[in-house]
């Protein structure tokens, strides 16, 4: 774990922690190392969660089936990227989503219960743990709140152009990568493969877009 640390304190949960007091805490939190290949599932929907995690390495992706049985991804995750925050706080509610390894993922697993119990020493670095905690829920409900505004929006261009607006704002350029391949990018927006690069080309065609590839420019002010 103690390779981790570096990474670990660049990461929003840990933010303004102590490189030098990481070690402790993570033993004190009874904070563990968890390794998983590729197609396994980190969180299975219809199970309780009783931890969260952060992925050290890999990369994952938050998954569900509709009712018709077609795998709509939910979230992209990465190095960094936390697991299961929401769903630790509140233990009685089964998951409604399965949070799957894309390759060989390594996810430090944390128990809920370790982050909202005081310290009984009165540590500031405890304090700062559970602050940190509390902003990261905060975020995450506004991200899931993005998603469903993506996923509402009535038309496959509106879909597209709010996502591609989303990621240049985060980006903060006109000019910008998407962090998904086409396949991809269907299945998070909920739309058919074929729908999307034929309207992606029509939007190419309207100037409203360039791209190649992965590389997405956005033609007009959002």
């Amino acid at each position: 774990m103690i390779g981790y640390i570096e990474d670990l304190v660049h990461t929003k949960l840990f933010s303004g922690i102590p490189p030098a007091e990481m070690p402790g805490l993570i033993d004190c939190i009874h904070a563990q190392r968890v390794d998983y290949v590729k197609g396994d599932f980190i969180v299975e929907e219809g199970r309780n969660v009783y931890d969260f995690g952060i992925m050290l390495s890999g990369r994952g992706q938050s998954i569900k089936w509709d009712a018709a049985d077609r795998l709509i991804i939910i979230t992209l995750l990465e190095k960094g990227s936390e697991i299961g925050v929401m769903l630790a706080a509140n233990p009685d509610h089964k998951s409604p989503v399965s949070v799957q390894a894309q390759d060989e993922v390594s996810v430090l697993r944390i128990p809920y219960d370790r982050i909202i119990e005081r310290c009984p020493k009165g540590c500031p670095k405890h304090e700062r743990l559970l602050r940190n905690y509390i902003a990261i829920v905060a975020e995450k409900g506004l991200v899931l709140h993005e998603r469903i505004d993506c996923l509402l929006k009535p038309t496959v261009r509106d879909k597209i152009l709010t996502y591609l607006q989303r990621v240049s704002h985060e980006q903060k350029s006109r000019t910008f990568s998407v962090p998904i391949n086409r396949n991809a990018m269907a299945d998070y927006l909920n739309v058919e493969r074929s729908a999307l690069s034929r309207e992606l080309s029509h939007m190419k065609r309207d100037k409203l877009i360039d791209y190649h590839r992965n590389s997405f420019r956005l033609e007009q002010e959002s």
